[in-house]
Order: C-alpha cells, then structure tokens, then sequence
C-alpha cells in the first residue's frame, strides 16, 4: 500500500469536511475566573483550528491537507486546499490562536500533544516551500505560534524528571518524534538538543519492555512502539540496535496482534482503530533504524503491513468519531517523513 493520487484523494475529501465542521466540538478550555461569555464559542477562540472535533485533530488534519499537496499536487481538491491555506494561514487568524496561547487558559493547553502536532505541521509547510510557491507566506504565519511552542516544550522537557508512558495524548515519547522532526527541519538545534538529552534521560535504561501490558482500552498509541520510536529518532544506528535488544523481544506478543475495537460509536474505544494505523508507522519507523538484513527487520514489517491493512478501512466513510482524525495516522504509516 501507498500514498497514491486515489487514497490522498479520499483523505483530502475528508479533511477538507472536518476543518469546517464546526459541530459537535470538544471544547478543552480552563475559566480561570468568574464567568467569561466568549468561552462558549470555540469559533472565535480557535478562529483557525475549530473543527474536526477538537483542536489538537483540526491541526493535524491540516497537516494532512499541506502533506497530500505536497506528495499529490496533482489531486482534484488540490485548488480547495491551497485556498482553505490561504485563509487559515495568515498572520490575523494565527496570530488570534497564538493570543490564545499566550492567554491564562493556554499556559498548558494542548501540551505536548497539540504542540507536537502543530510543530509538525510547520515543519510540513517547511517541505511544501520546494514545490507550493504560496508556502512561504503560510510557513511565515505559522512560524511565530511554532517558536512559541518550541520554547514552552523545550522548557517542559528540561523540567521533567520523568515520562509521560500512557497510550494517549500525553505521551511524550509521541510528542518527542514528531518535535525532533520539526528541530531538524526548521533548524532550531536548542530544541533538537534538548528533546535528545530529555530522550536520553528518560528511556535509555529502560530495559525488558512488558509487551504483555498492552493494549489498554482507550489507546491510540502503544507506549512501548512509541518509546523504541523515538529512540530510533535520536540514536546512531549501532547504538540504537544495541539499545532495542535489551528493550524490545524477538518475539512482540501483543504488541503484533491487531487490537480488538467493540464499539465504534465510543469515541474513546474508537481509539483502537488509531492504534492499528500508529502501529503501523511506529513499527516501521524501528525496522528502519536497524541495519540492513537486520533478522528483525521483516518481523516488525509484517506486523506493520497487517496493523495498516486493518486501520486503513476506517479511515473514511466510518464513525465521525474515528473518521475525524484517523486519516491523519493513516499517511504517517503510509510513509514519506517524518
């Protein structure tokens, strides 16, 4: 399976109905005294970022929209989203999201994971600028919020004396893979120091990985695949082999077997489907970090081919609680960057 002009075609159709799908909404706000009237309006708050749900999957649902003009320019809704950019991406609508940033009730609003995901969509604008005249000016937009950002993870990291291992948002090794991306992309080597040195400090002497654990009921993310990933993101290929065999098992257990989604119309047990599609990139992600005809290397493959063959369905035309969002996992673990 690929990112092929057909499926980014799918993808787009659904993306480009989510970001403008302002209801139902998850509101995540904190009032931080007495009442305040414009709170019920996530519109005005989140004048960029209102639908898909929730902010943190309206931001990477854009993501997807820049990715799919980026790998297929070519896909028929390629004029709606070059023109969706255009109003979102300027410097007046980020420049409303980023004060609300900045306000008391976004001192740790979406963090790490709306953070994480907000520097990846930078560092795919970062990549659009080679082929999308238009990427500068939207690059640019975004690019204050992303500083933003970079410098509260930094500061985070620094102070955290542990890791957040949890199969959902707060997962920092997630928060960590596609942040270093971002680092390295947008070349801010303060923070790609920083988040290795937090990697280094947090997972390096974590050994004998209790797959058995896994899955827990609402998972979207396996925090075993999402700590080897990260660490695959931040170590020499040698020391990185080295590193997986006191970590990983031969044998993945769990870890390979497909979860078992009973409730699609549960937006949190609708998770599961995601996990199949996190999977899917995370496994891949470890098999490429280890050398060639590595004998783990085609184990960790099939295992990523059958968690993508099962998540992929799902992804359009399903529940909106799962169709909101899972597309976005969906072209990580169809491949490109990060």
């Amino acid at each position: 399976m690929r990112f092929d002009e057909g499926l980014a075609s799918a993808f787009a159709g659904v993306a480009l109905a989510n970001v403008s799908r302002a209801f139902p909404h998850k509101l995540d706000h904190l009032i931080v005294a007495g009442y305040e009237p414009h709170a019920a309006s996530h519109v005005t708050l989140h004048p960029a970022f209102f639908g898909s749900y929730d902010w943190h999957s309206a931001v990477h649902m854009h993501w997807l929209l820049v990715r799919i003009l980026r790998l297929e320019p070519g896909v028929p809704e390629a004029a709606a989203i070059r023109e969706l950019c255009a109003e979102r991406f300027t410097p007046t609508v980020m420049g409303r999201e980023l004060d609300y940033l900045r306000s008391p009730a976004g001192r740790t609003f979406e963090r790490p994971y709306g953070w994480a995901w907000l520097l990846e969509l930078r560092a795919e604008l970062e990549r659009l600028r080679a082929t999308e005249p238009s990427a500068a000016d939207w690059a640019a937009a975004v690019d204050p919020m992303a500083r933003e950002i970079a410098g509260r993870l930094l500061a985070f990291v620094a102070s955290a004396p542990y890791p957040i291992r949890t199969g959902t948002h707060a997962n920092t090794a997630f928060a960590l893979i596609l942040a270093i991306d971002f680092a390295r992309t947008c070349h801010d080597p303060a923070l790609e120091g920083g988040l290795t040195e937090a990697a280094d400090r947090w997972y390096r002497a974590d050994r004998a990985a209790p797959v058995a654990y896994e899955p827990s009921l609402t998972d979207f993310l396996s925090p075993i695949l999402a700590e080897a990933a990260a660490m695959r993101a931040v170590l020499p290929e040698a020391d990185f082999r080295a590193w997986l065999d006191t970590f990983l098992p031969d044998d993945l257990g769990p870890l390979g077997e497909l979860p078992r989604v009973v409730n699609r119309h549960d937006p949190q047990i609708a998770h599961l489907d995601g996990l199949s599609l996190s999977r899917a990139w995370m496994l891949g992600r470890i098999a490429s970090g280890l050398p060639a005809g590595d004998a783990q290397v085609a184990d960790l493959l099939a295992a990523s081919r059958r968690h993508l063959e099962a998540g992929l369905p799902r992804t359009v035309g399903g529940e909106y609680v799962g169709e909101h969002w899972l597309a976005s996992f969906a072209a990580l673990a169809l491949g490109d960057v990060p």
